[in-house]
């Protein structure tokens, strides 16, 4: 998406991809563990943070407050779910993205993609 305020750099897109890979688990920790097992990468809670609020900022994302419960000392964990809005921009990413591989020529790449696999 390049709407002004409205772009997605690549964290923000693992970040929404991971948590509608979550569904109704998605929450700061979770996220966290997903990306770094998704992406090899390690991923620090303050940069998770940041892109959650931004992503929220943008309506990409909506959040709730779970329960309190006592494994956490009473502490109620925040929640994420992709909205409509975060679905679309997803989705024009991926066409965005599908539109760019395929116009490589045969010749650019001596590798060649299966998209179906």
């Amino acid at each position: 998406m390049t709407t002004k305020g409205k772009y997605i750099g690549e964290f923000e897109e693992m970040v929404l991809l991971t948590v509608g890979i979550l569904e109704n688990e998605a929450y700061g920790i979770s996220i966290k563990h997903k990306l770094e097992e998704s992406t090899h990468r390690s991923v620090s809670m303050g940069a998770l943070h940041s892109a959650l609020h931004r992503l929220e900022e943008k309506q990409y994302l909506t959040s709730r407050l779970g329960d309190a419960t006592k494994v956490r000392g009473g502490k109620r964990k925040r929640f994420y779910k992709v909205s409509l809005l975060g679905q679309q921009a997803v989705s024009d990413l991926m066409k965005q993205r599908q539109k760019l591989w395929e116009a490589i020529p045969a010749t650019s790449f001596s590798i060649r993609w299966n998209f179906e696999s």
